[in-house]
C-alpha cells in the first residue's frame, strides 16, 4: 500500500486543505468528494470544494496582488522560480510516487514528469531574465524623423489556469512559472481526478517564498468552479489544457479576454517505404501507450505506405506485445491503469463499435477493470471513433496508403491538428510532408507524442488557439505595450 501521508502530510487523515486564498490553506465549504487511486481503488484523501463566495475571494486576492506582482524585479522571479526547481528536485522520489497514487502513472514515467517539472521551473527562471520588447523603426515615415518608438511587454493581470488529470504536475508548470515569470497572478484550478500533485506543488511554493495571494487554487468539479471562474469578470485570461469541448466553451465564454488553449487531438503518423521500420515500430509502439494513452499528442492513427504494410504490421504488433502491463508502481511496467473503470468501458465500447463495422484486431483488445490492454487494430475506416475522434486510450489504428497525397490526405481528415509523425529517409519527402500536414508541429523521424518543455506547442483547428513552452507561453500571457518617444533636440544645451 502506498504511504501518502508520508508524500503528503494530511491525505488520508481526514478532510484535506486543498483551497489556498490569499496565503491561507482552507478546506473549503461546498461537496466534499474522495480522491482514490486509480489501480487499487483506495481512497488517498478526501477534499472540499470551493464556494462561489471562496471562487471570488480567491479572484479578489489575485486582482489586489496584481500591481505587486507585475513589480516583482525579473531578478526576484529568477530566484524563487529557480528555488522552487531545487526544492521540486530534493523532493523528486515524494512527487513520483505521488503522481503514481492519484493518476495511475507507471513510476518510471512518474519520475520523467518530475524530472521535467523541475526543468521546466527552471527554463520558466531564465526567461524571467530576457523578457523584452523591440524598436519600432517609426523615423522611416515622413514627419517622425524626430520619435523613437518602442514596445515593451507588460504582465494581462489576472490568469485563470485549469489543468488536467493526465499530467498533474507538469501540466500546471505550464501554466504557473511561466504566468509568475510573466508578472502575473494565477488562479488556479486544478483536476478533481487528481489534484494532490497541485495542494504538493504549490506547499513547495509557499516554503519557497511565494509572496501571499500570487497563487490562489481552489478546487472543485469543473461544472461549478470552473463556471464560477469563468464568470468572473476579474479575471484578464484563461489558459486551459482538456477537451475541445470545454476549450470551445471558454472560449465563448471568455468573450474578448485572452485564451490559451491546448486541446486534443488524434495524433497521426506517416510511415513511408523507405523508413527505418524498427525505429519505427519502437517508437510508434510506446508513444501509442505512454500512460495508457491518455496524453494528447499520443500516437492514434498510423499511414503505412502498402509496400511495407504487411512487414510493418509485424513489427509493430511484435513491439507492442512486448509491453509490460500491469502495477504502476513497478519499475518494469510500462502500461498502468486508466483514470478509472468508466474510462476503460468507454474505449471498450469505442472498439467493439469499430469491430462491428469492420474493423479487425491485430493485437490486444483486452480490458480488465481500468486496465486496458496495449491495441492495435486495422481494416479501419475513417468515420470509426477509433479514427475520426479523440481515442485517449492505448488503441493504434493502422491503414495503408499508396501515394504521399494520400497520406496527406487522411491525416489531414480531421477535426484536429497538434502534431504528427514522418518516418522516412528522404529529406525531399519530409520536407513535403511538413509543409502539407496541417498541425501545430511535424516531428520528423520520430512520433507525434515528442515533446520538450522549451520547445513551441500548441494545435490548430479543434486542438487549440496559442502555443505553449516556456518563451513562448510567456509571449502569450504578456501584451506589448507601446512607447513612443517625440524628441526635441533643440532644447537641448
Amino acid at each position: 500500500m502506498l504511504e501518502i501521508t508520508t508524500v503528503l502530510p494530511g491525505a488520508g487523515a481526514g478532510l484535506l486543505a486543498g483551497n489556498l486564498i490569499d496565503g491561507v490553506w482552507e478546506e473549503g465549504s461546498g461537496a466534499r468528494w474522495a480522491v482514490r487511486t486509480p489501480h487499487t481503488g483506495e481512497i488517498i484523501a478526501e477534499l472540499a470544494e470551493a464556494s462561489l463566495n471562496e471562487v471570488n475571494l480567491a479572484v479578489a486576492s489575485s486582482r489586489t496582488k496584481r500591481q505587486q506582482a507585475a513589480e516583482w524585479s525579473p531578478f526576484e522571479r529568477y530566484q524563487f522560480l529557480d528555488r522552487v526547481s531545487r526544492a521540486i528536485t530534493e523532493k523528486a522520489e515524494e512527487y513520483s510516487v505521488l503522481i503514481v497514487a492519484e493518476s495511475g502513472k507507471p513510476i518510471r514515467d512518474a519520475r520523467i514528469e518530475t524530472w521535467r517539472a523541475a526543468q521546466t521551473f527552471r527554463l520558466a527562471a531564465e526567461e524571467a531574465k530576457r523578457i523584452h520588447g523591440e524598436e519600432v523603426p517609426v523615423q522611416a515615415t515622413p514627419g517622425s524623423e524626430k520619435r523613437l518608438a518602442f514596445t515593451v511587454r507588460v504582465p494581462l493581470g489576472v490568469v485563470c489556469a485549469i489543468t488536467p488529470f493526465n499530467s498533474p504536475l507538469n501540466q500546471m508548470n505550464h501554466k504557473l512559472p511561466t504566468a509568475l515569470a510573466a508578472g502575473n497572478t494565477v488562479v488556479l484550478k486544478p483536476p478533481e481526478l487528481t489534484p494532490l500533485s497541485a495542494v504538493k506543488l504549490l506547499r513547495t511554493m509557499v516554503d519557497s517564498g511565494l509572496p501571499s495571494g500570487f497563487v490562489n487554487m481552489v478546487q472543485g468539479q469543473g461544472e461549478r468552479v470552473g463556471e464560477a471562474l469563468l464568470e468572473n469578470l476579474g479575471i484578464n485570461a484563461y489558459t486551459f489544457t482538456g477537451s475541445a469541448a470545454v476549450g470551445l466553451h471558454i472560449r465563448q465564454k471568455a468573450g474578448l479576454r485572452k485564451t490559451l488553449l491546448e486541446l486534443g487531438s488524434n495524433s497521426a503518423v506517416i510511415v513511408h517505404r523507405d523508413a527505418d521500420l524498427a525505429l519505427a515500430a519502437k517508437l510508434i509502439a510506446r508513444a501509442g501507450n505512454v500512460y495508457a494513452g491518455q496524453i494528447c499528442i499520443s500516437v492514434q492513427r498510423v499511414y503505412v505506405h502498402r509496400d511495407i504494410y504487411d512487414r510493418f504490421s509485424e513489427q509493430l504488433r511484435a513491439e507492442i506485445d512486448k509491453l509490460v502491463v500491469g502495477d504502476p508502481m513497478d519499475d518494469r511496467t510500462d502500461v498502468g491503469p486508466m483514470i478509472s473503470v468508466d474510462a476503460a468501458d468507454r474505449a471498450a465500447s469505442w472498439l467493439h463499435d469499430a469491430l462491428d463495422a469492420g474493423a479487425r484486431i491485430v493485437t490486444g483488445g483486452k480490458k480488465e477493470r481500468q486496465w486496458f490492454y496495449p491495441t492495435l487494430v486495422d481494416q479501419v475506416s475513417p468515420e470509426m471513433w477509433l479514427v475520426c475522434r479523440e481515442v485517449f486510450a492505448p488503441i493504434i489504428t493502422m491503414t495503408p496508403f499508396d501515394r504521399i497525397t494520400d497520406a496527406i490526405r487522411m491525416a489531414n481528415d480531421s477535426e484536429y491538428g497538434l502534431q504528427a509523425g514522418i518516418f522516412t529517409q528522404n529529406l525531399d519527402v519530409a520536407f513535403h510532408l511538413a509543409k502539407s500536414l496541417e498541425v501545430g508541429g511535424v516531428i520528423i523521424n520520430d512520433t507525434s507524442n515528442y515533446r520538450v518543455d522549451q520547445m513551441p506547442y500548441g494545435g490548430v483547428k479543434h486542438s487549440g488557439t496559442g502555443r505553449e513552452g516556456i518563451r513562448y507561453a510567456i509571449e502569450e500571457l504578456t501584451e506589448p505595450r507601446l512607447i513612443v518617444l517625440n524628441l526635441r533636440p533643440n532644447t537641448v544645451d
